[in-house]
């Protein structure tokens, strides 16, 4: 009985653990935005009637279609950095909420961004030195995720 608690515990410490490594607002990756859309070049937003978990987060599309994709190879469609400003991560070293119509495919990765009426960190992501941000971004979610 003893062990069984420990154990029970330990799996929601760490199910908690992962859970807040990733950006679930509305309680879908993504704000609910079909992450496949964004690999054609839109940010289109998913539909309650095709939604899916994979690896703690839930995540919604816009047809069968890309609900079937996305299940084919989740791992090439999952946002970076756990769907938070992939320029935060960088810059700040601090998770971020988004704005999941300010998105950018680079190098086959999916990265989000913080993007309001006076700021847009996707902009400032595009003026930089990205392979530099990109690396600093690695690292800083690194230490963020131990």
């Amino acid at each position: 009985m003893k062990h069984t608690f420990y154990l029970l515990a330990f799996l929601f410490i760490s199910l908690t653990s992962a859970q807040s490594n990733l950006n679930l607002d509305d309680g879908f990756m993504a704000e609910g935005y079909d992450v496949v859309s964004y690999f054609n070049d839109k940010a289109e937003e998913g539909l309650n009637k095709y939604t899916y978990s994979y690896n703690g987060a839930k995540y919604k599309f816009s047809s069968q279609e890309h609900l079937t994709t996305f299940k084919t190879n989740p791992e090439k469609y999952v946002p970076q950095y756990g769907g938070f400003c992939a320029y935060a991560i960088s810059e700040k070293g601090k998770k971020v909420s988004i704005n999941p119509e300010a998105f950018e495919i680079r190098n086959g990765k999916l990265y989000l961004f913080y993007k309001t009426f006076f700021t847009n960190t996707l902009e400032s992501w595009q003026e930089g030195d990205t392979k530099n941000m990109i690396s600093k971004a690695n690292n800083n979610w690194k230490k963020i995720t131990k």
